[in-house]
């Protein structure tokens, strides 16, 4: 299985290659009103308009300034493409499904579902997401309570 690895705060996740379909810079988002403040709005890639998500928010992690290593991984989900906006993006993994482990029980809360496990890596942990789930869950009242920046 291959990953794309990308950095968000101080963790480090992965998804699977075939849902990555680019990685691009950051550039100007057109924001959307009576979004839920993780979408950041909309941009037009190629003739296309897609939306772009703040993984940071939808994890809900404290918001930072984009950097130069900031980017925009375009994601195919559910036959639709989207943006996630994260923090870095690091390497492309090859890995063995030996390497892959279910995520612990004591993982709980927000997020957990979004987890298909812990990739063993020789000095660190990359923290496998289900980008599907992810990106295709339903609004919950909350998301609306956030403030919009």
């Amino acid at each position: 299985m291959q990953l794309v690895s990308f950095r968000l705060a101080q963790e480090e996740y992965g998804i699977e290659i075939t849902r990555v379909q680019e990685i691009i810079l950051m550039g100007e988002i057109t924001r959307v009103p009576q979004t839920p403040a993780y979408i950041k709005g909309l941009i037009n890639l190629r003739s296309t308009v897609i939306p772009i998500v703040d993984l940071r928010l939808r994890f809900a992690l404290p918001q930072e300034p984009f950097t130069d290593e900031t980017r925009i991984m375009v994601v195919n989900v559910s036959g639709k493409t989207v943006g996630i906006i994260v923090d870095g993006v690091s390497e492309v993994l090859r890995i063995s499904q030996e390497q892959v482990s279910p995520p612990p029980p004591t993982v709980s809360g927000l997020g957990r579902e979004y987890l298909t496990g812990l990739v063993k890596l020789e000095n660190r942990l990359l923290i496998l997401l289900d980008i599907e789930k992810l990106l295709s869950q339903e609004q919950t009242p909350e998301d609306n309570t956030a403030p919009a920046n």
